[in-house]
Formats: C-alpha cells, sequence, structure tokens
C-alpha cells in the first residue's frame, strides 16, 4: 500500500483528482490538506469534504492557510463557480474538517511515515512552503512530490507566461522549488494536450452513468463555458487530474527530463513565472522533473477505473 498526501484548493478539477486517488487500489491517502486558491479555504474545504463524502471514504480533511505568503489571495471562481464546483447546486456547506492545521498535518504525516509519503500538491504551494519553513527536514523525507503547476514548455493561463497556481503564490512556489523536495512537475501545457475534453468526450464520460462520473461531468459546467467563451477552447481541460494520474502511474508521463527550474518573483512582465532551463545555459543543477509528454490513453483508463 502506497501512502499519499494530497494539498488541494478543491474546485472542479481537483475533485476528479480527489476521486481518482480515493479510488484507486494500491493507494491510502493519509490526508487532505486544504489551501485558499480556486476559491477560499472555506469553501475548499467544504468541496473537498463533499467529494470523500461521495466516494465513500473516511478520509481527513484539514483546513489550511487562507492566503499567500506575503500577497493577498485572488481566487478563480470566474473559471470553477462561485463554490469552485459549477455552481450547478450542490449541497457543499456545514461539513466538519478534522481538527488541526493543514500545515502541522503535513508535517506530521510526513515524519511518520518518512521516505514513504507521496505528496501531490493540486493548487497554490502555501501549505507546502509554510510546512518547509517550519521543519525544513521534511523536504528530505518526501519520497516524490508531484505539483501540478506551472509551464514545462508553453504559454499560460492567467499571463502569457504564468500558471495559476503558481501565480497565486510565488514566493511560497519558489521556498518549495529551492527546496530539496524531489518534484515532479506537471505543468498546465501538459493538460492542453492530454487532458482535453470536448463535448463528446465529456457526454462519453458521462455514459458511465454513475453517481461518479455525472459528478466530474456535472461540476465541470462553469469551467466548460469559461474554456470555451473566455479561452477559445474547445472543451475543458483537467490539468490536476493528470498530474494526479502521473502520481498514481508513473508511466503516465512519457517523456520527462530533469532540469532547472526558477520562480520568478520580481519581473513585471514574467513575474510568477516557472523559468525552465531545458538548454542548461544557467549551469544551475537539475532541481525538478519536468514532464514533457504523457499518455492520454493511460490517463482516461485511471480516469473511467475511478468513476466506475
Amino acid at each position: 500500500m502506497r501512502h499519499f498526501l494530497i494539498d488541494t484548493d478543491t474546485a472542479s478539477d481537483d475533485a476528479v483528482a480527489l476521486v481518482m486517488a480515493l479510488t484507486y487500489p494500491d493507494v491510502q491517502t493519509e490526508a487532505i490538506t486544504v489551501v485558499s486558491g480556486n476559491v477560499h479555504v472555506d469553501q475548499a474545504v467544504q468541496n473537498a469534504l463533499y467529494t470523500v463524502e461521495l466516494c465513500g471514504r473516511p478520509i481527513p480533511v484539514y483546513r489550511g492557510a487562507e492566503k499567500p505568503v506575503l500577497r493577498s489571495l485572488e481566487t478563480a471562481e470566474y473559471v470553477h463557480g462561485r463554490d469552485g464546483m459549477g455552481d450547478i447546486g450542490l449541497p457543499l456547506c456545514g461539513r466538519i474538517p478534522a481538527e488541526g492545521h493543514g500545515v502541522t498535518k503535513i508535517i506530521e504525516t510526513i515524519n511518520r511515515f518518512p521516505g514513504n509519503i507521496t505528496l501531490v500538491t493540486l493548487g497554490p504551494l502555501t501549505n507546502i512552503a509554510l510546512a518547509i519553513l517550519q521543519d525544513s527536514s521534511i523536504a528530505g523525507k518526501v519520497k516524490e512530490c508531484i505539483i501540478m503547476g506551472g509551464t514545462g514548455q508553453g504559454r499560460g493561463n492567467v499571463t502569457p507566461v504564468a500558471e495559476y497556481n503558481i501565480w497565486v503564490d510565488p514566493e511560497a512556489a519558489r521556498i518549495v522549488f529551492e527546496s530539496s523536495l524531489p518534484i515532479t512537475m506537471v505543468g498546465w501545457d501538459a493538460s492542453l494536450a492530454y487532458a482535453m475534453f470536448n463535448t463528446h468526450e465529456m457526454e462519453k464520460l458521462r455514459s458511465v452513468e454513475t453517481p461518479l462520473a455525472e459528478f466530474c461531468v456535472d461540476i465541470q459546467k462553469a469551467l466548460r463555458k469559461f474554456s470555451v467563451k473566455e479561452m477559445n477552447l474547445e472543451g475543458f481541460d483537467l490539468p490536476d487530474p493528470l498530474a494526479m494520474a502521473v502520481a498514481l502511474d508513473p508511466t503516465v508521463a512519457t517523456e520527462t527530463k530533469p532540469l532547472f527550474v526558477a520562480i520568478e518573483t520580481e519581473s513585471q512582465l514574467c513575474r510568477e513565472q516557472t523559468v525552465v532551463d531545458h538548454l542548461a545555459v544557467t549551469k544551475q543543477e537539475p532541481n525538478v522533473n519536468v514532464v514533457l509528454k504523457a499518455s492520454r490513453e493511460k490517463f482516461l483508463r485511471i480516469l473511467y477505473d475511478a468513476v466506475r
């Protein structure tokens, strides 16, 4: 049994990633910690608790940081809906998270399973950075850290060069990327190539006709509208589920490369960019394993198995 620790700013694509993890046969999710990002942390906690309940798994959910390390919070409700789950009328209130703070639980969990934790981050890296600042030793005790964030070789989705999770809290991202965590980065650009869903593919997933299949499609309502209208895409993409698929089955990533990645925090034009040194021109040692290509077939197999 593999031990997972998931950090999320639970909105519509995060929820699908949680479904994938909570239904995977050889994975035990020890805890879910929640951070502000797509929605405020309190709403994200409710979304995580609802998803856990739907999956029928008693996984503890912990409330974490409510704002970035240095900046004010800028949510993405305009993308995922006011409740982060498509505004389809789900009862996303009234559930009580586990006692304790998410940052504390990250430290405790990693120390409880030294060398055996797969850390999967689906939102801004605030919780992870704060945990490292409190106990820097945890970076060396994580088996692997799969980060959905940044762009490995493509455009951004908030600025021309910045992806949302990094853009929200670049100072936290810088702390994490400069730690000794064994990072695999699944950038937003990878989801454009391997995790896009048009109307036909969306309806095919719904045709599985299970509550989980319907849930995973229905909560994308706001995301789909935004993606088509504002980003001129044919459908919506699922970056967090793609990253989770890589965590669940590393062979989903068909091409990866160890590269030096820095986080820009000062430039007016390129602030929040994940600067990937593909040609090693900086002469810096690689600190990130960047996913360059992935198997859509294997990703879809994991997703379909999860909702069945």
